[in-house]
């Protein structure tokens, strides 16, 4: 194999496997096949506090000048100077990782790569804390943050999901190379299981689907799952991870049936709290560098 066809199906691999804003293709909400994309298109007004990481992946905006993203939505090989938050450039001032972040070993890839069988990394990123802070460089004033979700109740309910990008429908999946970001959608799925660090949903099938029934592609990670409460609608979740049927390097992502996994923000709320506060025994670092990987498996 020339090391061009590698290259290419590596990224394919990650494109497929994971929400990755380091990868050369975005995604956004995938759709039902028998809705008008105009039922999901949303201004960027109905969800100010998105927040758009430098040429792919979101976070969300918690505190004045608090951004939650996925830990691996963050540059890994360039220094993230800044997000934008409603259209304005903000100054980052630093990035902390959790501790139990851990990058995808290549030798894991190679494995998929050789098979088309991925459930060695999906083991893996089930046992990864997918999950970062963002310190504004100052405060935002002109956005309101939102509201962390409290409870843990999360399955069975109903999630309200936000992105940007390339999209498709449920009967044909998206393209991994298609368009990067263009109109904001929204889409709504049921939660199917919640546990330890994760809440995950299922794309159903018309006529079992939700009204606006839809998933997220690959390139929105750190995008927000939301779960109204007393008549709110608060961050329950970050975009993370999916699970793709089939051969993985020739699946198409976003088809029906297709698991999506959410980082369970319920889950991490003392550590966002106690970095906001300056208290955690985080990893911070450089973000040029990028996180310090861990070695060992999930």
């Amino acid at each position: 194999m020339s090391a061009h066809t590698k290259a290419s199906h590596v990224t394919r691999l990650l494109l497929l496997l994971l929400l990755a804003a380091v990868s050369s293709a975005a995604g956004a909400v995938v759709i039902r096949h028998d809705v008008d994309d105009a039922e999901y298109r949303i201004p960027a007004s109905d969800f100010p506090a998105l927040v758009d990481m430098p040429g792919e992946g979101h976070g969300v905006l918690i505190a004045p000048q608090w951004v939650v993203t996925a830990a691996h939505a963050i540059p890994a090989h360039a220094p993230l100077d800044q997000v934008s938050i409603g259209g304005i450039a903000r100054e980052v001032e630093r990035v902390v990782t959790h501790a139990g972040y851990r990058t995808l070993p290549q030798a894991l890839i190679d494995q998929a790569m050789a098979s088309g069988e991925a459930m060695l990394i999906v083991v893996f990123l089930a046992g990864s804390d997918d999950i970062a802070l963002v310190r504004l460089a100052r405060p935002v004033t002109d956005v309101a943050p939102v509201a962390l979700y409290r409870d843990s109740d999360e399955a069975g309910q109903v999630v309200q999901i936000v992105g940007k990008g390339a999209t498709g429908t449920g009967a044909t999946g998206h393209n991994p190379a298609g368009p990067n970001r263009t109109e904001l959608r929204r889409a709504f799925n049921r939660v199917t299981s919640a546990y330890d660090r994760w809440f995950c949903y299922v794309f159903d099938e018309p006529p079992a689907a939700l009204p606006l029934e839809g998933v997220i592609g690959n390139g929105d990670s750190g995008g927000p799952a939301l779960i109204q409460a007393d008549g709110q609608w608060r961050l329950a979740g970050l975009a993370s991870w999916k699970v793709v049927q089939g051969n993985v390097l020739t699946a198409r992502p976003g088809r029906y049936g297709q698991t999506v996994c959410n980082v369970r923000l319920g889950h991490y709320r003392e550590w966002i709290e106690s970095v906001m506060a300056g208290q955690a025994q985080a990893q911070a670092y450089n973000s040029f560098d990028g996180p310090t990987p861990l070695r060992g498996g999930a």
